[in-house]
């Protein structure tokens, strides 16, 4: 079996939240090491109900062997994003304890070389989470419009040179397609100007293919939109997002869902329904210095909580 390297990050922060009960079902959206639901596990246990979600064979595999203990776990090889159709086939109504997202990726995806998910390890295009899918990033750098990859690069890289970028890669595929890691990076070094920084030149382009690729952003939105339907009164939704992008949109539905009023100013007679969530937190939790020194990827992290207040 393939090593499975997976740094649980604010693991306690982000099961406290949850504020734990035995007897009560909860998710973890992205099993990865086990960590998250292995804590969870510990404080639900023997009689609450544990559902984990992971499309990523290795992390299903070794999970499964470090949890392979515990009865009142159900590990299921799908997308969160399925999670009703998934919860229709498991017979199970709400989630009455709470739900957890951790959204980043784990560091054996970024760094397993046949992935494609590094500038600095020569690799096929690739940067899928889920390997059954057709899509890659190949697809993206060779059949994308110069149009199309200057959004992309701008709205999920915030890249100031996507122009250039987008430009150049059209001009080398002309000739023949991108086909690795190393040679798409090299390409980016050398269409934009050098500037001091303390980021790779490469590394807003790389984050802008990996979000298209795996729709990262619309699937946050469209199932955080979906658990509310799922959860029961007092259930608590955990979130932790790695970049500003993902942030945002968990900020934003959760703001939406915790006004009570969405009516323009001019209307006389509010007709909205009451809201659903009520905010834990009002700004995210950041990680310890303490896990910060362990981690140092754990600086982007941030941790929004709501609970749910709808009978």
């Amino acid at each position: 079996m393939t090593e499975f390297n997976h740094y649980t990050v604010m693991k306690n922060e982000a099961v406290d939240a949850l504020e734990c009960k035995d007897g009560l079902v909860y998710v973890d959206c992205t099993l990865g090491g086990g960590g998250h639901s292995e804590l969870i596990l510990k404080r639900i246990s023997p009689n609450g109900k544990l559902i984990s979600f992971d499309i990523d064979q290795d992390a299903i595999d070794a999970a499964s062997e470090r949890l392979k203990d515990y009865k009142n776990l159900t590990i299921v090889k799908n997308s969160y994003t399925n999670i009703k159709e998934v919860f229709s086939q498991l017979g199970i109504e709400k989630i009455t304890g709470g739900i957890l997202f951790d959204l980043g990726a784990s560091y054996h995806q970024l760094t397993k070389q046949e992935r494609g998910f590094s500038f600095s390890k020569e690799a096929p295009l690739d940067m899928r989470f889920n390997m059954d899918s057709d899509f890659s990033a190949y697809d993206v750098v060779n059949t994308y419009s110069e149009n199309e990859l200057v959004k992309i690069f701008s709205e999920y890289g915030e890249e100031r040179f996507s122009k250039r970028i987008a430009k150049a890669i059209v001009e080398k595929r002309r000739l023949e397609p991108i086909k690795t890691t190393t040679e798409l990076a090299e390409l980016i070094v050398n269409s934009t100007p050098k500037v001091k920084s303390a980021i790779h030149p490469a590394t807003r382009v790389f984050q802008a293919i990996r979000i298209e690729v795996n729709q990262e952003l619309q699937n946050v939105k469209n199932t955080l939109n979906d658990v509310l339907d799922l959860l029961d009164f007092g259930a608590i939704i955990s979130v932790i997002s790695f970049h500003s992008l993902e942030d945002r949109v968990v900020k934003q539905v959760f703001k939406y869902h915790s006004t009570k009023c969405h009516c323009e100013r001019n209307q006389m007679i509010c007709n909205c329904p009451p809201p659903i969530l009520e905010l834990v937190n009002k700004k995210p939790i950041m990680a310890t210095e303490q896990e910060l020194k362990e981690n140092p990827p754990s600086r982007s992290a941030k941790l929004r909580i709501a609970k749910c207040i709808r009978r």
